[in-house]
């Protein structure tokens, strides 16, 4: 029941959050709430071209007030669009006895009981009036409508609901349940199949069924979508009146994935314009001046169809950099320019292009005019992979194992085509792991799950698209597992950890953590094994490069690569850019070196100078010839904090042995004391070395002479002595 006192509120008309699409709630800030004179949970009608009832709920802190966040039915029934005002009411609903649903057509035909269980769970409580669409995710994209509810709508679905869906299949009852009891499947709603029409006029369906809360972690892009291309079309008189062009066209760049088709099609669903998509390659064809007829007919039907969105996708393909050698793609191109600047006489139209390679368009396309705006839609950070999870799992059934959050975490350079693979191949993990027993597989399937094991299982099979290019690996070491070095491992924490866990202190300091940290010392001494440690233990991403991997012999190819290695880690940041041996590419400049060496340096100059504004990206050196790296890349600002990693005392060799040694069959004669004291002057790696050699001598002496299957069965009798020790000590000084 609604408190006493609640008056008219006018709201403005906000996107939903990701979770709550298809639940039939209305968000309000608490001042709304306290003027509507409602509590929690109670139902409001929301009013703007048309009407719809909706359960209220409180919103974030961080949502302002005259704020209202309803989902793309709820805007779709109340007849507003986002950034509309609507004004909201109290209202009162009696409880549903019988509601008639009319399903999409998509599941006419699908077996009686699968329709049914889905409704059970997910509508109890919901309110709805007839003529309305509401939307059963686990089931079908596509929204049901209410066809006719008993009493009169508006009315609240309860657990003592009948509900009767329309369709071909043979009308079936499944087993009833009384007031306030849920069945197996977790939801309250009693259903039932039947026949029948819809009784109500229906609002008209949008051009696509994509909607702002299928797009997770693109808030701000999204935002500056809708500015350039929702305003042109829904308020074409405000830009009249202001005495100003509207925008002629919006690109749309990033890596691939990340969501520009998308957000396309939800921007012509919201605005209710028709969305005519336009994949670059299918225009080009061998026949002069069928391509460029291709692109005239699809103008054409926009402008007979607008208002419109015309959407390019890999429109580099077809929009290429024009040369003398290209006439199919020079003509192309100069046909969309002819046409982009028509755009007077082409009525609401508004141009979309896609490309994850917008150096390669034509210039001419990117001026003011023609492609007004170019946004970038990167790879998203851990907000927008939670949003993105949410989007991708609202429809499914979690376990209560699942930690979402956690996931996200996890995900450093997941885009949201990823994101969307790993939910999907969980839940086909779940379906492979079902149990094999008749009886417990009947009971799965009807009441499925998705857990933890499940998504770890997921994880560990789809490889993110942002950094496919580079390797980007998560490593398993940390560091637990280097032994000694404790100063290096300090200074690493404070260069890599401190700037992600205490920004707000730098903040507060005014000043900028190290961007970049040179390791050096001899060769064997765990340099590459504290960096992979280094990542291992703040759990970003490790892009590894050999230095000597840049080089090119072709002219600004190894420049280009340096490019991409910093583009790419910038796109999954937080992550760590390893430079192994990079003597190699950044020699001293000058009469030594070659072009190619100096251009290389000279690039990474500009790249280093540009990670101050960046905490999330550190860059990590290694060299055992610190001499000749060039000196303009040790000053402050650049590899700033130099980490000497000497070869270790012999407390240090204790604990690389330890270490080493860890997990492996030791005799009770092993004396790593001893064995620590007697290594004087070697590194990890001829420790490391050391310890393989000992262990090879044992499985020697079990496996010469006898077959390999005897062998194996003596597991139980490995063991590494004192005595492999010191063969392994011997062999190591001959060499």
């Amino acid at each position: 029941m609604s408190a006493e006192g609640g008056t008219e509120v006018l709201l403005t008309v906000r996107a939903a959050e990701k979770r709550d699409a298809g639940r039939g709630v209305a968000r309000v800030p608490e001042s709304a709430r306290r003027d509507l004179g409602v509590l929690s949970g109670d139902t409001v009608l929301v009013e703007g071209s048309r009407r719809t009832v909706l359960k209220v709920w409180p919103a974030d802190a961080d949502v302002p007030d005259g704020v209202i966040q309803i989902d793309a039915d709820a805007r779709a029934n109340a007849g507003a669009n986002v950034g509309d005002q609507v004004q909201v009411y109290a209202e009162e609903v009696a409880d549903a006895t019988t509601i008639r649903l009319s399903p999409p057509e998509s599941l006419r035909d699908v077996p009686d009981g699968i329709v049914e269980r889905a409704i059970t769970r997910d509508l109890e409580g919901h309110p709805v009036s007839v003529g309305e669409r509401i939307r059963l995710e686990r089931i079908a994209a596509e929204p049901f409508r209410i066809a006719e509810t008993t009493p009169e709508s508006p009315v609240r679905i309860t657990a003592g609901t009948r509900i009767v869906v329309e369709g071909a299949g043979s009308p079936t009852t499944p087993k009833t349940e009384t007031s306030g009891q849920s069945n197996a499947s977790g939801g309250g709603a009693t259903a039932e199949r039947g026949s029948g029409g819809s009784s109500a006029a229906q609002p008209s369906e949008p051009t696509s069924g994509v909607t702002y809360e299928d797009i997770g972690g693109l808030d701000d892009e999204l935002e500056l979508v809708r500015e350039m291309v929702e305003l042109p079309l829904s308020e074409p008189d405000l830009f009249r009146k202001l005495g100003i062009d509207p925008p002629r066209g919006v690109l749309l760049y990033g890596p691939p994935g990340t969501g520009k088709t998308l957000i396309a099609k939800a921007v012509a669903n919201e605005v209710n314009a028709s969305f005519h998509h336009v994949s670059g390659p299918e225009v080009m064809s061998k026949y002069k001046g069928d391509s460029e007829k291709k692109i005239r007919e699809t103008f054409q039907a926009a402008r007979e169809d607008s208002p419109a969105i015309v959407f390019f996708d890999e429109i580099d393909s077809i929009a290429g950099k024009r040369d003398d050698e290209s006439d199919v793609e020079n003509r192309v191109v100069a046909q969309l320019l002819s046409l982009m600047d028509g755009l007077e006489s082409r009525g609401d139209v508004v141009v979309i292009g896609a490309t994850n390679r917008v150096d390669s368009i034509d210039p001419a396309l990117r001026r003011g005019g023609r492609f007004d705006r170019e946004i970038e839609i990167g790879v998203p950070d851990e907000n927008g992979r939670r949003e993105i999870l949410d989007v991708h799992t609202r429809g499914m059934p979690l376990g209560d194992d699942v930690d979402l959050d956690r996931i996200a975490r996890r995900t450093h350079g997941f885009v949201g085509a990823d994101l969307d693979s790993v939910a999907s191949e969980a839940a086909m993990v779940a379906i492979r792991n079902r149990p094999t027993e008749e009886e417990a597989r009947s009971e799965w399937n009807h009441n499925p799950t998705v857990g933890r094991s499940d998504f770890e299982s997921a994880l560990a099979s789809v490889e993110p698209s942002a950094m496919r290019e580079y390797i980007a690996e998560k490593p398993n070491v940390n560091f637990a597992d280097v032994g000694g070095l404790d100063d290096a491992k300090e200074t690493l924490r404070e260069a890599v950890e401190w700037p992600l866990a205490y920004g707000p202190l730098f903040e507060a300091a005014n000043t900028t953590p190290p961007s970049g940290v040179l390791l050096h010392g001899p060769p064997g001494t765990g340099k590459t094994l504290l960096a992979r440690a280094l990542a291992g233990e703040s759990g970003v991403n490790f892009i590894r490069v050999d230095g000597p991997e840049l080089l090119d012999r072709y002219v600004g190819e190894s420049e280009k690569a340096v490019r991409k290695v910093f583009e790419r880690a910038r796109q999954s940041a937080p992550s760590i850019v390893f430079l192994d041996e990079i003597d190699a590419v950044a020699g001293q400049r000058g009469s030594d070196t070659n072009e190619v060496t100096e251009r290389v340096v000279s690039q990474l100059l500009t790249e280093l100078d540009g990670l101050a504004e960046n905490p999330n990206l550190v860059v990590l050196a290694a060299t055992n010839r610190k001499h000749h790296v060039d000196d303009a890349l040790l000053r402050p600002g650049r590899l700033d904090t130099h980490i000497l990693v000497p070869e270790p005392d012999e407390a240090g060799r204790r604990k690389i042995f330890e270490v080493t040694v860890e997990g492996r069959p030791l005799g009770d004669d092993v004396d790593l004391d001893d064995l620590a004291a007697r290594t004087e002057g070697m590194t990890g790696a001829d420790i490391d070395g050391l310890v393989r050699t000992a262990s090879m001598r044992a499985i020697r002496e079990i496996a010469e002479g006898i077959p390999p299957e005897e062998a194996n069965e003596r597991t139980a009798d490995l063991v590494i002595g004192m005595d492999d020790f010191e063969a392994a000590l011997e062999r190591l000084r001959g060499q």
